[in-house]
């Protein structure tokens, strides 16, 4: 009887599925705030379904090594038919005496009969099993695996979710820019056709901004089609049909990106929360258990076993059930290992060199988590350095369009410095949008590199 044992090759399956939250019904309208997509994701990404499928295959695999050391019960049906029956032979006993071994052979008048159907029924039970016992001890950690691997899978998800809705919250932030800088410059060039028209201007002033004009409507055009793709990448990570209309609740000025990097810095434990280092931590004690359970290959097992059966032997077909023939047993088995050729040893000593490997892994995951961390929250402090100063930039590019029209009005400027404010307007907006998704997206990183995401 052969004992599976879990090892290391186990760590992808992951824990229980939990209850789903019900999904709205299809084209219906819904307003979801970012943890209500995340929560959504949960239950309705495709990636986490599966791990819940994978977690049920793994307690049943769970229970399959406990059924190993239940009673194994086993019933077997056989009949045959010899169309001609093999013979049975051996020395002359009908002969005079003495018998003389050493003449050829003779045929017996008795042997196998024609017809022979039967019945049985064995039963095992092991007593001991020293890899078996050892496979017990690693159902809990396995369990803990499971759990722990689910919990990867959803800090995954949690991720990618929520940073498509930020991607989706700085896009509509972008077309409001491009709103507000489309109605000023229609405005002013809306003034300077009136003004064209009294022959305060030349017509080239217009045509300069008609071109401008156009082109950011155009921009802003393209920017309204790509926020609808941000929020259809949204739903893909969602597990949401793309087709089910989807509002955000919530607004940038709502989340809170103070004083993450002065935190993070105060946490010099942090790794030790890393779902990625628990379950290198986890991985350890399965490759332990795994050499533990190579020593224990060197131990005797022993298991019960014992069997009834029914024989029905006869000739004549007609005759074959009239007499039953039955038969059982009961014994004891003991298998000892005694020498395999320096197999078991050097499977153990592999075994002793994974353990080795899995604590180097580690040891250097936690440098690595370390490093990871570092990077995050100095890219934090330099994305908020630089969507401060893209801040301030926009709102001197305002004062300097603002400045330029009162000039150009009175006649002390130029269209062309309207027209170069304007640009550099846009393009602050531009750098400023670019800026903010920059300082979303490493705080989210920084969360996962810290372990602040649950």
């Amino acid at each position: 009887m052969k004992y599976i044992f879990l090892t290391a090759s186990l760590i992808c399956a992951i824990a229980l599925s939990g209850y789903a939250q019900q999904a709205p019904p299809p084209n219906t309208p819904v307003n979801f705030s970012l943890a209500d997509c995340i929560k959504y994701a949960y239950d309705h990404q495709d990636s986490v379904k599966n791990a819940n499928l994978d977690v049920q295959s793994a307690e049943y695999k769970v229970k399959e090594t406990i059924g190993s050391g239940l009673p194994q019960i086993n019933g077997s049906i056989s009949f045959q038919d010899f169309l001609k029956p093999p013979a049975t032979v051996g020395p002359n006993v009908f002969g005079p005496p003495p018998i003389d071994l050493n003449a050829p052979l003779v045929k017996f008048p008795f042997g196998a009969v024609k017809y022979n159907n039967t019945y049985s029924l064995q039963a095992s039970q092991l007593l001991f099993s020293g890899t078996f016992l050892v496979g017990l001890q690693a159902v809990k950690t396995f369990r803990e695996l499971s759990q722990r691997s689910l919990v990867r899978s959803k800090i995954e998800t949690n991720v990618n979710v929520t940073k498509a809705y930020y991607q989706a919250l700085v896009s509509n932030e972008q077309v409001k820019l491009l709103d507000a800088n489309v109605i000023q410059l229609k405005q002013t060039l809306d003034q300077t056709t009136q003004q064209n028209k009294q022959g305060f201007v030349e017509k080239i002033d217009v045509d300069r901004l008609s071109v401008q004009y156009n082109n950011l409507i155009t921009n802003r055009d393209n920017v309204e089609r790509s926020l609808v793709l941000n929020i259809q990448m949204l739903k893909f990570q969602m597990g949401m049909p793309i087709e089910q209309p989807l509002t955000l609740t919530d607004k940038l000025e709502s989340i809170d990106m103070q004083n993450q990097a002065a935190a993070s810095a105060l946490d010099t434990a942090f790794y030790h929360n890393r779902i990625e280092y628990k379950l290198l931590e986890t991985n350890i004690t399965l490759n332990q258990l795994d050499a533990k359970s190579k020593k224990a290959a060197f131990l005797p097992t022993v298991s019960l076993n014992g069997g009834f059966g029914e024989v029905f032997q006869e000739n004549q077909f007609k005759y074959l059930y009239n007499n039953m023939y039955p038969n059982s047993f009961i014994g004891l088995s003991i298998n000892i290992p005694i020498f395999s050729g320096g197999q078991r040893i050097n499977q153990l000593k592999q075994s002793q060199i994974s353990v080795m490997k899995a604590q180097n892994d580690l040891h250097n995951a936690s440098n690595g988590f370390k490093l990871q961390a570092n990077a995050a929250r100095i890219t934090f402090y330099n994305s908020m350095q630089s969507l401060n100063n893209q801040k301030r930039s926009r709102e001197l590019a305002q004062e300097v369009l603002r400045v330029s029209k009162i000039k150009y009005q009175q006649g002390v400027g130029s269209s062309i410095e309207v027209t170069q404010a304007q640009t550099e307007l846009e393009n602050s907006d531009n750098q400023y949008i670019q800026a903010l998704y920059n300082a979303l997206i490493s705080k989210v990183d920084l969360d996962k590199a810290y372990a602040r995401i649950n």
